[in-house]
């Protein structure tokens, strides 16, 4: 098992309406492809003084605030005191933590996004895990597919880990930081507290506690 990507590894906080869920399978990559079960097991769950059900898988909570002309599409989850603004796109397959934002012009899609996630300027989330209090800079967005099509590997140091999956976007731990503008390509992890400079083109694992300036620098916070 490479252990620097597990689950348990990235997402120390567990604070998430599906951590029991997610904590089924060792690595991120692998809950991707069951996304949408989860949100209608847990849905079938939730209290109705609580949450309210639109549609037949869509389940919003009644504290959340989500914009009239946001575009909520199921099976999704939103969970309590989160904020969806003015022109968020909801494709499908997507739980929306507690407190999370997603933002003007944000489009998710095949998501989970832990309680506290911020994505609140124009950013594009795609087949990704974003942790406890992450946060992605304005226009920063994941690359979920490769360019030729092949399956996505994640590169942890020297060895490559297959996902066994067309699309993957990026994996973000707890309380990680990303600049706006930035690119993370396919298969993408970045550890816990870990900061990544604006305007950067991410690929691979980048290691907790790190500053990612370029990938020839990449530094331990002190």
């Amino acid at each position: 098992m490479v252990n620097e990507i597990t689950n348990q590894e990235l997402f120390e906080d567990h604070k998430s309406i599906a951590w029991e869920e997610i904590a089924a399978y060792d690595y991120p990559y692998e809950v991707l492809g069951n996304i949408g079960d989860i949100i209608c097991k847990i849905g079938a769950t939730l209290p109705e003084d609580r949450f309210e059900k639109r549609g037949e898988d869509i389940w919003v909570a009644k504290s959340a605030t989500v914009a009239p002309t946001a575009s909520l599409n199921g099976p999704l989850i939103i969970d309590e005191e989160a904020e969806i603004r003015h022109c968020a796109f909801i494709r499908g397959n997507a739980i929306v933590g507690k407190g999370a934002v997603v933002g003007n012009s944000t489009e998710l899609k095949n998501d989970i996004l832990f309680d506290g996630v911020q994505v609140p300027h124009y950013n594009y989330v795609g087949d990704s895990i974003l942790g406890y209090k992450s946060h992605m800079g304005a226009g920063s967005i994941t690359s979920n597919v490769k360019s030729d099509k092949t399956l996505v590997e994640i590169r942890v140091g020297e060895r490559k880990v297959p996902t066994g999956r067309k699309k993957v976007g990026a994996v973000l731990g707890s309380f990680v930081e990303v600049g706006c503008g930035s690119i993370l390509n396919p298969g993408t992890v970045i550890g816990s507290h870990s900061n990544v400079y604006p305007l950067s083109s991410v690929r691979g694992y980048v290691p907790g506690n790190s500053i990612y300036k370029n990938k020839n620098e990449v530094v331990h916070k002190i």
